[in-house]
């Protein structure tokens, strides 16, 4: 059993959407698929991931560094002997030789790509979901037959008017969703707080909205969104100032009192480990945004919980960043609270199966091997191209 290729691609998104610091016109992402000579139904075993959208594509560093690290070891070293799979400890190491300690973004998402992608081959070498193989290698075995979802929308867009945001909310209360996400701090504070009042017209109430300002708020306005919408009742306030400025963070969260978010542009345990130290974060009340594939991937989010667990968090507390199959699995496997979604958003790259549902707010677990990108005919077009080329 061996690794015989390993492949990635650039793919520029084709949108038009900003929130709070930066608009989408330039994104890209990378595509990749670990190719194996594992045969199953009279083809190669390949797995797929991209980097989920955000983080623009990093194919400069997988093709110099990261896929020659793995080709050139031996492939003895890289496999699990007792339980017959690859060793996905290994194959870390083996990309992160040479790196020094620090700097992890720069090379956290290529690595966290490739990760998850080899992670989706495992499963279907041994022909279980991803979120199967996670909970047996990182927990007691069982999946929940569902995960609750909620909807990212409300990005700000240059045509946007009272009537069609109150519209972009109903129509995903009609496609079954019950918690909706929508962007803040991209307009002056009474614009943005009325905006919100103007989503919350369409709602129960504050309990089914949630606000992302994408750190994008200075220390200073992010307290006085913290006094203008602590009476509200959202379910959460995420991402208020930069991730890294937990002095900052400590300020918000105990302004606000209400449940806080943030977590997504973190890249490894040591920055959770940071964030939980000094950013005042509460276990239970507050929700910790992981990106899997950002940071590392499915071993560096195993030893991120449970550098949590030693503070009193619970995995439930843990929101994973990123509306795609990747993140549903993870969510599922690793037993977190519940999941995100994107619909028609980020084109092949948003959402999950097509023949997905949401019902009441949750989804159903997928049951194809694999991560699932088999369900969704555009994208695993894309990935299909990659393996044939």
């Amino acid at each position: 059993m061996r690794i015989t290729d390993i492949r990635e691609k650039s793919v520029k998104l084709d949108v038009n959407i900003r929130n709070a610091v930066f608009s989408f016109d330039d994104m890209t992402t990378s595509i990749v698929a670990v190719i194996t000579d594992v045969i199953r139904d009279g083809s190669p075993v390949a797995g797929f991931a991209f980097n989920s959208t955000g983080r623009y594509a990093c194919g400069g560093q997988m093709r110099d560094r990261l896929i020659p690290r793995i080709l050139r070891q031996k492939p003895d070293s890289l496999l699990d002997a007792e339980r017959g799979n690859f060793d996905p400890e290994a194959i870390f190491h083996a990309m992160m030789f040479g790196e020094k300690p620090g700097g992890d973004m720069e090379r956290s998402v290529g690595i966290g790509t490739i990760e998850v992608a080899l992670w989706d081959a495992m499963a279907k070498i041994e022909e279980k979901p991803l979120h199967k193989l996670i909970a047996e290698r990182f927990g007691t075995g069982d999946t929940p037959e569902r995960m609750f979802c909620y909807v990212g929308g409300g990005w700000y867009s240059p045509n946007e008017t009272s009537e069609s945001l109150k519209d972009e909310m109903r129509s995903y209360l009609d496609q079954g969703y019950t918690l909706v996400k929508a962007k803040i701090g991209g307009l002056p504070i009474d614009d943005d707080v009325r905006r919100i009042e103007t989503i919350l017209s369409v709602l129960e109430g504050g309990h089914q909205l949630a606000v992302d300002a994408n750190c994008g708020l200075s220390p200073e306005v992010a307290l006085e969104y913290a006094g203008r919408l602590k009476s509200h009742g959202l379910r959460w306030f995420e991402e208020p100032v930069h991730p890294i400025d937990f002095e900052a963070t400590s300020a918000f969260v105990k302004a606000y009192g209400n449940p806080t978010a943030t977590g997504e542009n973190l890249f490894s345990a040591e920055d959770f480990r940071n964030l939980l130290r000094y950013g005042s974060f509460r276990p239970g009340t507050d929700i910790l945004n992981i990106d899997i594939p950002q940071s590392y991937g499915i071993g560096m989010c195993a030893r991120t919980l449970d550098m949590a667990r030693s503070f009193g968090w619970a995995a439930s507390s843990f929101v994973p960043h990123g509306g795609n199959q990747m993140s549903l699995a993870c969510a599922l496997g690793f037993g977190m609270g519940m999941c995100e979604s994107y619909p028609n958003v980020f084109g092949p790259f948003s959402g999950y199966a097509d023949d997905a549902r949401i019902e009441n707010g949750y989804i159903r677990a997928p049951q194809l091997p694999g991560v699932g990108f088999e369900g969704q005919s555009e994208l695993y077009g894309l990935f299909k191209e990659l393996t044939s080329a």
